[in-house]
């Protein structure tokens, strides 16, 4: 970290102010401060969309000691509003390093503060809760409490809008398809079999007929989800957040996943309806917002968590199989497990909070999680999710009008 820079300020809602160095871009933003525990994979964490409208604070105390690639990216920018570090490294070591952390940051726009004793803010949200906050260079408490309380709060706004696509287009791969990680997510896809038997390299122009046709509604899609799919012999198409049922139907997909995103389900009516006009007719996976947008369509309700799950090791119990799964997750909202309709079981539990971490209809292929099967960062543990996904499609138990 250079001594040069000028000096920024985290300040949050309650008045707490904690003074550092800029990172990144020289601006005024505020967002919705929460923490991430996961030991590696910032860029990912920078560029995935479910941190839009959001301050994030890793917890592991040196940011940018591999610097930064275009292959580790999970989105085609970065979607934090901020980003908060206890030390980055303005000397990254790595052969496929193309920059430091404070270069790529800046690059973007997004503003930073690095030099911030993390390891108080995340105590505090611990114990108080995630909370609004404000990254600036002016250290004046009034201003930010004035700038704060005028400010819409985090849940209260869309932000799947802003962080979805507005075309539908088909995925023929990026620079993650290049590297060594997607070759080894290849290699291990081979073992859990692929699509409808596919045994050829899927790479760009080799979408053949017999692949499995896969339509991802983006609500703030990883990138390492498309890449999971087309990994494992599926035709890859994606959807706009507001793309109908029938909208959907009309790709003729062999199966539909609803998408991690950021935000209140509460808010995506629009989704929800359209989870309802898939049910019955097309098998469905949801992931995280997803998970929470079919629970919601089946009449279930959902709540906000004290400071939520984002990191890459919390325990995950698969019901079916008795077996615990360490998982990456990242979200600030659950599905509540009382009132639950009778068509919907729960498939997996948190083992640290008891909440509910999948579901699984129980006549009709749908099946949700509420973490991470592509990770990223994160274990590869649940990456038999996909799996278990496309056999459910290769069952063909759909019901027809």
């Amino acid at each position: 970290m250079s001594d040069s820079r000028t000096a920024a300020y985290l300040i949050l809602e309650d008045g707490s102010v904690f003074q550092g160095q800029r990172l990144g871009a020289q601006k005024e933003v505020i967002g919705e401060v929460v923490f991430n525990t996961s030991m590696t994979g910032y860029q990912e964490m920078l560029t995935d969309p479910s941190y839009g409208g959001q301050i994030l604070v890793p917890t592991y105390p040196m940011i940018g000691n591999y610097g930064t690639s275009e292959a580790d990216v999970e989105s085609t920018r970065v979607q934090v509003t901020g980003f908060v570090v206890r030390e980055d490294c303005d000397a990254p070591s790595h052969p496929l390093s193309e920059g430091t952390v404070d270069d790529y940051l800046s690059q973007n726009g997004i503003p930073g503060v690095s030099g911030i004793d993390t390891r108080a803010v995340t105590r505090k949200l611990r114990s108080s809760g995630v909370m609004m906050g404000m990254i600036t260079s002016n250290g004046s408490v009034s201003h930010a409490m004035q700038v704060l309380e005028d400010a819409p709060r985090y849940g209260e706004f869309d932000v799947v809008r802003d962080v979805s696509t507005d075309e539908i287009y088909t995925w023929e791969g990026d620079a993650g398809e290049r590297s060594r990680a997607y070759r080894d997510l290849r290699a291990r896809a081979l073992q859990g079999g692929m699509g409808r038997g596919v045994k050829a390299t899927v790479s760009e122009g080799d979408i053949r007929e017999d692949l499995i046709k896969i339509v991802v509604n983006d609500y703030g899609v990883k990138l390492n989800i498309l890449r999971s799919l087309r990994a494992r012999g599926c035709d890859v198409v994606v959807v706009p957040d507001d793309a109908s049922a029938a909208e959907i139907l009309r790709q003729k997909p062999d199966g539909v996943m609803l998408s991690p995103g950021p935000g209140d389900p509460e808010l995506l009516d629009r989704s929800v309806d359209t989870a309802k006009g898939l049910i019955g007719k097309v098998p469905i996976m949801g992931i995280c917002l997803g998970h929470q947008v079919i629970a919601r369509s089946f009449g279930a309700d959902t709540f906000k968590l004290h400071f939520g799950h984002r990191g890459g090791n919390q325990p995950v119990k698969d019901l079916e199989s008795g077996r615990v799964y360490v998982t990456a997750q990242n979200h600030g909202y659950a599905v509540d497990s009382e009132g639950l309709p009778a068509e919907l079981e729960i498939s997996h539990l948190n083992l640290n909070d008891d909440t509910v971490e999948g579901l699984r209809h129980r006549d009709l292929p749908i099946m949700t999680i509420q973490y991470h099967s592509e990770a990223s960062p994160g274990p590869h543990d649940s990456e038999y999710l996909f799996d278990r996904f496309l056999k459910m499609i290769q069952i063909g138990v759909t019901t027809e009008d």
